[in-house]
């Protein structure tokens, strides 16, 4: 079995007419929820295999903090370029270009991206995956190459203001 953990970025600054998008960086909201949510994740049991991160400054700040509260070695967090403004398909590209070795995958990302990947994968839809958002989705086979339309298995959304976790 297959378990990919899906987190949107924490939230960010929105930056100035100078600032590059890749380069904004996390609000002080941002610096708190974050490690909140690393929290929320450890109390549940979540300890990734792999963690893949988009290397803009938001989504790679968000897996280093939540592999803080984890217990994640930050310099095991691999960051791939192909995740920055992804759409479904280049989403669907990289996790079926996971390793099988890694059975357990935290994926930070973006929107909307994210938000349509979870809705493509399994039959939960889902408006917007906020930001810290985590969409935990489990595929019954042995191999990410297997990962298409409608495959996977809703398990659980939590997101900062969600007062039940």
């Amino acid at each position: 079995m297959k378990k990919l953990l899906i987190m949107r970025h924490a939230k960010a600054n929105l930056g100035d007419a100078f600032e590059n998008d890749f380069d904004r960086t996390l609000s002080d909201r941002g610096k708190k929820d974050a490690p909140e949510m690393g929290k929320r994740l450890k109390k549940n049991g979540v300890k990734p295999d792999l963690i893949i991160s988009s290397p803009a400054a938001r989504a790679l700040k968000t897996a280093k903090e939540v592999a803080k509260e984890i217990d994640y070695p930050e310099k095991n967090i691999v960051t791939e370029p192909e995740i920055y403004q992804a759409d479904i398909i280049d989403l669907i590209k990289v996790i079926r270009n996971l390793d099988d070795k890694n059975n357990k995958v935290m994926l930070f990302g973006h929107n909307p991206g994210l938000t349509g990947l979870v809705g493509y994968l399994t039959n939960q839809f889902i408006d917007n995956i906020p930001t810290s958002g985590v969409v935990q989705i489990n595929f019954d086979f042995p191999t990410w190459k297997q990962v298409t339309q409608q495959s996977g298995k809703f398990i659980s959304f939590d997101f900062p203001k969600n007062q039940t976790s």
